[in-house]
């Protein structure tokens, strides 16, 4: 490729380090899609010959087809894609797969090859997060009604149903799919004609091909088309924050699975045994999605680093871009497809959540706004509803249980209304406010994120 300039071959170690075929082959449909529409482009303003372009155009999907169906395989003497791909091109048609290189570097292509795959896998990866939403609004739906208790600090709270619970994961991802797709609308752009770094004087048009490749414009400046990746760190910003969701939903998967929760069972397609102890059950599929979140958010770490100190234009540390982003890609599609089934065959105890709600003095709030509600203040109802919990803890009692006789030496307005008031079921029901935890909220949200998936 540059052997004009040089006057021996490069040295064998230095070759293999230099090569990036071992990772950006996965790009070979999209620099095919690319350099085809490079062509049609180039006849279209004349530089190519009808002819060329139909052998070029005709050679390219040939060598495509090889591919996918396994007749050729990737040369390991090849530098990269591109220059494979170019290489095999020649070989087949001669040298008007030499002049598909003309107004062009390797630099606007890699450039327009990884926002197309990105783009591809963007859109698959946001399929995936549907499923894993599905999944959940699924289980959420079916247990919309069922008693838990609601947690701050990992402390219990304040009751809810195990159905809304499920749904914050569900308005997490929904955010996710967003970040994805506003970073990919940004990226939509077409690199393709900036060249090396400064255009080419050939009479080209940019748009066209940005067309051609559905593309929403093409970048302004060919400095910046050849020379940035910040899509590539956006997207891998938004792959680490849908990873710790993913990451936060699994860790109380793990929690809830435990015999001390016990809210839930996983199905035995999602968990594995010991190899000592007979008893076990152990939500690895969780664990490992909790693990690998640490993986994506040490590609995106990877993906600043490498582009922190970089003068314009390109530079060869940007080949470094494709093995975090990929790997990000890879990591997340793999979570995303163990995800949405562990979720949709978990099994909730409603038993075991009823039970311990039911502990935790989780009540405590609607006792002081039973309070307010017949005009106390609600500090001063804070501090009553307070010094009844220490009694209850001393005693022994819970608040349901508490005698009336015992809560009207705190306050004339206790009545035996405050039991109904203050049962699991009224706490629950009545919190009816917009994104509140009653049934009929939970089914509001519900619908709310079946409207937005269109399903």
């Amino acid at each position: 490729m540059w052997a004009g300039r040089f006057l021996k071959a490069l040295d064998k170690k230095a070759d293999d380090f230099n090569s990036s075929l071992r990772f950006d082959c996965r790009m070979y449909a999209q620099d095919i899609q690319g350099s085809i529409a490079h062509a049609k482009m180039l006849c279209k303003q004349g530089i190519l010959s009808q002819g060329e372009t139909q052998s070029i155009i005709d050679g390219l999907q040939t060598i495509l087809s090889d591919i996918q169906t396994g007749k050729l395989t990737f040369d390991s003497g090849a530098e990269d894609i591109h220059m494979f791909i170019e290489a095999e091109l020649t070989a087949r048609i001669g040298d008007a797969g030499k002049r598909l290189h003309t107004a062009r570097s390797r630099n606007d292509q890699v450039a327009v090859d990884i926002r197309m795959y990105l783009r591809d896998e963007a859109q698959e990866i946001v399929a995936l997060i549907k499923q894993a939403i599905v999944a959940i609004v699924d289980k959420a739906e079916e247990n919309a009604e069922v008693i838990a208790p609601g947690y701050t600090h990992l402390q219990r709270a304040q009751p809810i149903s195990f159905g809304h619970h499920l749904m914050a994961y569900a308005m997490m991802l929904l955010r996710d799919i967003g970040r994805i797709q506003d970073a990919v609308g940004r990226m939509n752009h077409s690199p393709l004609g900036s060249c090396a770094l400064a255009g080419t004087t050939y009479p080209t048009d940019r748009a066209y091909v940005a067309e051609l490749l559905h593309f929403d414009g093409v970048c302004q400046n060919s400095i910046d088309g050849v020379s940035d990746r910040d899509f590539c760190v956006e997207l891998a910003a938004a792959f680490a924050t849908l990873m710790m969701h993913l990451s936060r939903l699994s860790e109380e998967i793990i929690l809830w699975a435990s015999w001390e929760f016990k809210f839930i069972e996983l199905d035995d397609s999602y968990t594995t045994g010991s190899s000592i102890m007979p008893q076990k059950k152990n939500p690895d599929m969780a664990e490992l999605i909790r693990g690998k979140t640490g993986r994506v958010y040490g590609d995106l770490t990877a993906l600043l680093t490498a582009l922190k100190g970089l003068p314009l234009a390109y530079n060869k540390d940007m080949q470094e871009d494709k093995e975090a982003i990929f790997d990000a890609i890879d990591t997340v599609k793999m979570c995303l497809e163990v995800l949405a089934p562990m979720v949709a065959t978990m099994k909730v105890d409603a038993d075991n959540t009823y039970k311990a709600a039911q502990k935790g003095f989780i009540n405590a709030t609607d006792l002081a706004d039973y309070l307010t509600k017949k005009g106390m203040p609600f500090r001063a109802a804070y501090k009553i509803v307070g010094q009844i919990v220490a009694v209850c803890i001393q005693k022994g009692e819970v608040l349901d249980t508490l005698p009336l006789e015992t809560y009207q030496t705190y306050s004339e307005l206790f009545e035996q209304d405050l039991y109904e008031e203050i049962a699991l079921e009224t706490c629950v029901a009545k919190r009816t406010s917009l994104g509140g935890a009653s049934p009929s909220s939970v089914k509001q949200q519900i619908a709310y994120v079946r409207k937005e998936l269109d399903i």
